[in-house]
């Protein structure tokens, strides 16, 4: 095979050769930095170099439902059958229409710690979620909240014992991980990626001190902190928010901790369908877009350079001479290898699924998801459900 020799090359193939180099750089350290915390972390816990609280201080679980009575009856037990001495789990009924509030009823007398209160009908507001969390956190009795949704079940009983143990001194937040149940379908595979990678990011950055966002299925906060802030009202005229929007505004470096360990995931029941799957993602990403300006920054980095990096490699492998495809080959062999080794361990970390193929194909699907829903998606508000 006849090789062209680099100085041959034309201008156009050394600018594509360089901008390719340069996204795979800013990937690498990405992946190695960023998203490699997660295993940099797991190696100090295992050799007992993290700091936990020798206490158990009394928790609030809070959780707002609505027209969730299957899930409460399928989940809430888990939540109340931990093993942790002294806790309280409150239920916010959100105008539920189904049997939530019957069942919540009868749960009530098995279980003295569960306590019951609802959003009122009356309540003019446009997000009764976040109203209704702000109902049970002001009928908290403890100081530390830990939140997670209905359809959420933890993975142990360990779970608060985890999560609280962050709680030391200066702590005000602690951010966890929330998976989605398995799924052998194409779309539970691209569901659990999508929440994985998600994770991958939120808990990498707050771990080399850029907490950016938390996920209302599993996170906690103090009840000091959610006054001292005035709660929700910056963002009030938002639908969503009550979890990323707010850890966004309050999280730092200082302040944030999380927790990786095995026993402190929840699990949530996946979306059926394409549509509900992106008519969710789509809620989300509608709050992204007031994170702050390094948030969005670190966050558009990675996706652009991602992006980019595949449109280039796509462009020299059709139009290059034969030596530069083999170069760029290499990296993309080099970023996968690195891919595979990252988030297959953190997977195992938490019991997720394993991506092999499928990572490549996730790993370009999804900026053009999230392209799609900035340029197209829904700007407005949306009801929770």
């Amino acid at each position: 095979m006849n090789f062209l020799l680099p100085e041959q090359w034309q201008l156009p193939d050394k600018i594509l050769l360089t901008a390719l180099v340069i996204t795979f750089g800013v990937q690498l350290y990405y992946y190695l930095y960023h998203f490699n915390s997660v295993l940099r972390y797991k190696r100090n816990l295992r050799k007992g170099i993290v700091p936990f609280l020798e206490t158990t201080p009394p928790v609030s679980v809070i959780i707002c439902a609505k027209n969730e009575s299957e899930h409460l009856r399928e989940f809430l037990p888990s939540v109340l059958e931990q093993d942790y001495p002294q806790y309280e789990v409150i239920v916010i009924n959100d105008g539920s229409t189904d049997a939530t509030e019957e069942l919540l009823r009868e749960m009530s007398k098995q279980y003295p710690h569960l306590y019951r209160t609802f959003v009122p009908d009356s309540a003019n507001v446009i997000s009764t979620k976040k109203l209704g969390i702000t109902i049970g956190i002001k009928a908290a009795k403890y100081d530390l909240l830990l939140f997670t949704d209905a359809d959420c079940k933890p993975t142990d009983k360990q779970w608060i014992r985890n999560m609280s143990r962050n709680f030391t001194q200066g702590t005000e937040l602690v951010i966890g991980y929330g998976g989605y149940q398995k799924s052998k379908t194409l779309l539970g595979q691209l569901i659990s990626f999508d929440t994985l990678f998600i994770g991958l990011e939120s808990l990498g950055f707050a771990l080399t001190g850029h907490p950016y966002m938390g996920v209302g299925r599993n996170m906690a906060y103090r009840k000091e902190t959610f006054l001292r802030e005035k709660g929700f009202s910056k963002f009030l005229k938002l639908q969503s928010g009550d979890d990323d929007l707010f850890v966004n505004r309050i999280a730092n470096e200082y302040n944030t901790r999380v927790e990786i360990s095995p026993e402190s995931v929840t699990w949530s029941v996946p979306k059926a369908t394409f549509n509900g799957w992106f008519r969710q993602k789509e809620r989300h990403l509608s709050t992204s877009r007031f994170y702050t300006m390094r948030s969005l920054t670190m966050l558009g980095v990675e996706v652009l350079t991602r992006g980019l990096f595949y449109l280039l490699l796509l462009a020299i492998l059709l139009f290059s001479p034969s030596l530069l495809k083999m170069i760029a080959f290499a990296l993309f062999l080099c970023r996968y290898g690195i891919q595979l080794w990252t988030v297959n361990k953190i997977a195992k970390q938490w019991d997720e699924q394993r991506f092999y193929i499928t990572l490549v194909l996730f790993d370009m699907f999804l900026p053009l998801v999230n392209l799609y829903i900035h340029l197209f998606g829904k700007k407005g508000n949306y009801q929770w459900k």
